[in-house]
């Protein structure tokens, strides 16, 4: 007697049905985890902003939402070329102190003249910014310690302009360089308008060219990136000329929003960049990452902060746990991601 063949399968027959673990179900988890990877932050901003309008009745209004617009413009264009870096697998702690020396540049070359103000600091700047990428790129240094070296550089270059800080240079009262910083158009600051466009043409340039493709692939495999033929070395040093000339602009446009080239301010930008870039879903490891993501991270920040200004009773120190606790968080959720779209 021969014995009959069945098609049932071993799940079924056991009693339970049969799960889908082909490519379809694969393919659908994978785009899951790439949703929640790039629009997790936005998901958390909506949450929280909902929330916060519903417990304090300033939070919402106009005069609120135009000032923390207008504050998150300057760091949002820090962490627009923090972006492009970390994309690549590198990282640039020079950037609060770029963001400060471009404000007291800015400030100083006024006295000169609008395009002597607003060239000043992208010169000087982007010149740190190309050190950087040289230096990363030829001369393959850990950008941790090229980038430390430029902070400290431009910190003291800042110093010793000011006299140690004990000279603060003004921006006089309408000037193109102050209207720029502190006028309107259609009822929004000016510098929240030139974030926009430089996040608009950001995206562009990552998402639709030749090189953003580079950026990409140098961050995903840098050995692979170069037999495919990508341009590795001149990749980094646009990126990281990229992130100075953006650094210094953004102190400019800062310095033109105050008036004045403030010399305590920058301090701790270069952290509060990488947060807000990790936290809208970049990979600190390189390889994958999106702009849009990073304004996301900007907002959220902001909204922590000006919450726990609401909140009165609670001191500035604790946006920093509270922004280091989201950190962690995205950082773990990040790395199971990886692992499950490396599995599938």
């Amino acid at each position: 007697m021969t014995a009959t063949k069945t098609d049932v399968p071993v799940t079924a027959a056991r009693g339970g049905p049969p799960k889908d673990t082909g490519p379809g179900d694969s393919a659908r988890r994978e785009r899951l985890s790439g949703l929640v990877q790039q629009h997790g932050a936005l998901a958390v901003l909506v949450i929280v902003s909902l929330v916060a309008s519903l417990g304090f009745d300033s939070f919402a209004t106009g005069d609120n939402v135009g000032n923390m617009a207008t504050s998150s413009a300057f760091l949002a264009i820090v962490a627009l070329g923090m972006t492009f870096v970390i994309i690549t697998g590198g990282i640039d702690l020079s950037v609060g102190s770029l963001f400060a020396l471009g404000g007291v540049l800015a400030a100083w070359g006024s006295r000169h003249g609008t395009s002597v103000a607003l060239l000043l600091p992208l010169v000087v700047c982007g010149g740190i910014g190309v050190v950087n990428g040289l230096l990363v790129a030829r001369s393959r240094l850990a950008p941790f310690i090229v980038t430390l070296a430029a902070m400290l550089g431009a910190r003291g270059l800042m110093l010793a302009l000011t006299d140690e800080g004990a000279e603060t240079y003004l921006i006089g009262k309408g000037s193109f360089l102050a209207e720029l910083g502190q006028g309107t158009t259609l009822g929004v600051g000016n510098p929240v308008w030139i974030t926009l466009a430089l996040f608009a043409a950001g995206a562009v340039v990552l998402r639709r060219t030749r090189f953003g493709q580079h950026v990409y692939a140098v961050g995903g495999n840098e050995d692979a990136a170069a037999l495919m033929g990508a341009p590795v070395a001149r990749t980094k040093i646009l990126v990281y000329t990229l992130s100075g000339l953006l650094a210094g602009l953004a102190g400019a446009l800062n310095a033109a929003w105050l008036a004045s080239g403030v010399t305590i301010l920058g301090n701790g930008m270069e952290l509060e960049a990488i947060s807000a870039v990790v936290i809208g879903g970049t990979l600190l490891t390189g390889g994958l990452g999106f702009v849009s993501g990073s304004l996301v991270g900007v907002l959220l920040l902001k909204v922590i902060q000006n919450i726990i200004n609401q909140i009165g009773s609670l001191d500035s120190s604790y946006q920093q746990v509270v922004s280091g606790a989201f950190l962690a968080v995205v950082v773990v959720a990040q790395t199971w991601l990886g692992r499950r779209r490396r599995l599938l």
